[in-house]
């Protein structure tokens, strides 16, 4: 059972709900009931609520080795995933819309229902449970992936789980096909076949070539229609070359404000899930949006034209190109001229392909350009570390990882116990990659400028 009827007790009110109509892009109508969480009250209605869901720079490292690895990859749906879930508080809503039995009783909730805040941890902890019970652990560089190997054959059979999307990836189809179907006896699950989609990102892949690409190209259609931007003229960089960063301090505009938010939040998205050629255009305005001004909305207006001429891009790992991990890192010095902080990025590639990356200001304000490249070298190797330790879950040792950079001072840094007057005040933090390059973790090297990516 999913409630029960009863007369709402003393000093409780009843949470209120709504239907929800919508049509999945395979065309089927769905409808459903959605609580107003929104109106929960902690410590009575909710206690916990965090749930592991799977990232997105390890659901793209996976495709990776899946193009490297020539592995199968299943997918399937839990249907009313959190119906499944059972409550450790007592939650009373209101009777829905279409079904009222007596209007002067309401609803005691015995499992979890869409729109409850602990809904999501409600049905993590029913799933973790019969992922361990098909003998799969949880991985502890990312909760929401399950590793099963084999005792017998070696085979492995890796879980990813995002709420209720499952994709099931290993070497040997038997062994994927099995979990695939003891998984569908605990619960009842719409068989989705061959992976195609995943987190909103179309999954495609060349068999014979051992190649498999990410778009989010349906979703971007959606907004540039959404925006009007679907026949303006094309725009050939994601920023214009006169783009100078810049707090705007007049009045602020609701209007604008809201607008500029509603254009930002599309864009990181899409910046977030496959298109790292927008991070630091997207980023960089995403500083504004308190309170943005009639350029900045153009410059966001700018990145969907780009986006309008480049809306087939797509991440493509060369499974045959056997290409292993590596990593870009890079920073400009001082160009906020509001804060005066250095912006800095990075960017891996396995499979030659992207997997990871991040572009954002620095915490602190680099005394040189030397000191910004090498607080970005440092929270590269940070990223590195979590991938090698993801890694060696997965039974794929990484002995070391090369870290590119474009500054020769910065590199000499972060390999040299170096303390001088120039360099000595860098906080410790940062001299954590001295410790990575010492251990063998990562390998410095130089490129020029023109050649890096970050």
């Amino acid at each position: 059972n999913v409630f029960e009827l009863v007369d709402l007790p003393p000093g409780r009110k009843a949470i209120k709900n709504r239907w929800v109509f919508a049509q999945k892009s395979d065309g089927r109508k769905r409808s459903r009931l959605v609580i107003k969480g929104f109106s929960e009250i902690a410590g009575i209605d909710y206690n916990e609520l965090f749930s592991p869901v799977v990232r997105y720079e390890t659901f793209r490292l996976l495709m990776a080795i899946a193009a490297l690895e020539d592995w199968d990859l299943e997918a399937l749906d839990v249907k009313s995933a959190f119906m499944y879930g059972k409550l450790d508080e007592e939650i009373y809503v209101e009777q829905p819309e279409g079904f009222v039995e007596d209007s002067s009783k309401v609803w005691k909730l015995l499992r979890a229902l869409y729109g409850l805040k602990q809904a999501s941890l409600s049905w993590w902890k029913e799933c973790h449970k019969s992922m361990v019970k098909l003998g799969f652990k949880e991985c502890k560089s990312d909760g929401a992936v399950f590793i099963y190997i084999d005792k017998k054959t070696g085979h492995v059979v890796i879980a990813i789980v995002y709420v209720d999307d499952a994709i099931f990836m290993g070497s040997y189809r038997p062994l994927i096909l099995k979990k695939k179907h003891k998984f569908k006896q605990i619960w009842d699950c719409r068989d989705l076949g061959p992976a195609k989609e995943f987190l909103g990102i179309r999954i495609q892949r060349l068999r014979s070539k051992r190649v498999i690409t990410l778009d989010q190209q349906s979703y971007l259609e959606k907004i540039l229609k959404k925006f009007g931007m679907k026949d303006t003229k094309i725009a050939y960089t994601p920023l214009p070359s006169n783009f100078k960063p810049g707090k705007y301090t007049g009045t602020v505009d609701n209007n604008r404000k809201a607008k500029f938010q509603s254009l930002i939040g599309s864009l990181l998205y899409i910046c977030l899930g496959t298109r790292p050629d927008i991070a630091y255009a997207v980023i960089k305005l995403s500083q504004y949006s308190v309170n943005p001004s009639k350029d900045h909305l153009s410059y966001a207006y700018h990145i969907f034209k780009y986006l309008n001429g480049t809306n087939k891009y797509r991440i493509v790992y060369n499974g045959l190109s056997n290409a292993g991990l590596v990593a870009w890192a890079d920073s400009d010095w001082g160009t906020d001229p509001d804060t005066r902080r250095s912006h800095a990025g990075y960017i891996l590639k396995l499979a030659n392909g992207p997997v990871t990356w991040t572009s954002r200001s620095q915490t602190t304000i680099a005394l040189s350009s030397t000191e910004a490249e090498y607080m970005a070298l440092s929270d590269c190797s940070k990223q590195i570390i979590w991938i090698q330790s993801l890694f060696n879950e997965l039974n794929f040792p990484i002995k070391y990882t090369p870290l590119i950079g474009d500054n020769k001072g910065s590199l000499f840094l972060a390999s040299n116990p170096v303390a001088e007057k120039r360099t000595k005040h860098i906080a410790i933090r940062y001299k954590h990659i001295l410790e990575c390059f010492n251990d063998g973790v990562i390998d410095l090297q130089y490129a020029p400028t023109e050649d890096q990516i970050a």
